[in-house]
């Protein structure tokens, strides 16, 4: 599915204070995708078909990213968090399974941490992470990352250009499943699309929001109400297999999947081996129902 394919097919929404473009779609039980940085809910479109043949699936843009507003200020997580809470109901969701990755994971740490806490308005059934930095102290952020964070990040952003996109981009993932030209074309043109570029250092202010909020996010790993698996791919610089190494050893009784030959962008790169593993993790849960 091509890029323009996956926005014709979605709408916008004003929600909690900002428009955002989402894809509402499927039948079946409720699933909520939140994608990472710096690209768009068009990294479901790989596993979008299927998804939908089994779920009621809701995926957007986040704030800042693709095709949703991107305002002229800092956007945080509990602000990502606040949209998707308003966006799942209005589109009538109270109940939903997660599907995460990357920046996606921290908004659904935030998520979980809000049901822990009894503040939540969706019941989150369960959540499948994908590579992310769910750990800070086992994060490796690239040099790029880095830059946008520090003090001269607006310049850095103002100075990147399609071709240190798509270095970055292809260092990332694996050499065997590299970027399509495709992805990574329409990927900048989504990320640059409305000065979207001036929003990067305003956006990875994450990174330290994940080291202030570090306790509150890991304790709904830790103590978990919901089942959750991580499906990671082993060969990501920055979320990789140190990362899965790190999460069995924090997390009690851990369902990790490791996929050796993949990347950052798991469900980009390998969608099938993401497809099945994300499955076999839903087949064996409780509530779940398989629609034809």
């Amino acid at each position: 599915m091509t890029a323009e394919e996956w926005y014709s097919g979605g709408k916008r929404l004003a929600t909690a204070g900002v428009n955002v473009f989402y894809r509402h779609e499927g039948r079946g039980e409720a699933l909520i995708c939140i994608h990472g940085f710096p690209t768009s809910s068009w990294d479901f479109a790989p596993l979008w078909e299927r998804l939908t043949d089994r779920f009621d699936v809701l995926a957007h843009d986040l704030v800042g990213l693709g095709r949703s507003d991107k305002p002229k200020q800092n956007v945080s997580i509990a602000m990502q968090a606040d949209v998707i809470e308003a966006l799942a109901m209005d589109q009538g969701i109270y109940k939903a399974h997660l599907l995460a990755h990357d920046l996606g994971d921290t908004v659904a740490q935030e998520l979980l941490a809000r049901e822990m806490e009894n503040k939540s308005h969706v019941q989150w059934l369960s959540c499948v992470f994908l590579n992310g930095g769910i750990f800070p102290e086992a994060h490796r952020p690239r040099l790029i990352q880095k830059l946008l964070i520090s003090p001269v990040g607006l310049l850095v952003a103002k100075l990147a250009t399609e071709r240190t996109f798509r270095r970055n981009m292809r260092s990332i993932f694996s050499q065997q499943y590299p970027p399509e030209e495709v992805f990574i074309r329409d990927s900048w043109r989504l990320l640059t699309e409305n000065s979207g570029l001036q929003m990067m250092p305003r956006l990875i202010r994450y990174m330290n929001e994940r080291w202030q909020h570090r306790d509150r996010w890991v304790s709904p790993l830790e103590n978990s109400r919901i089942p959750i698996r991580l499906i990671n791919g082993a060969l990501d610089p920055v979320s990789g297999i140190h990362v899965a190494n790190y999460y069995k050893e924090v997390v009690p009784n851990p369902d990790v999947v490791v996929l050796d030959d993949v990347g950052h962008y798991p469900h980009v790169e390998k969608p099938e081996d993401v497809w099945d593993a994300f499955m076999e993790f839903h087949g064996r849960l409780p509530s779940h129902r398989v629609y034809n």
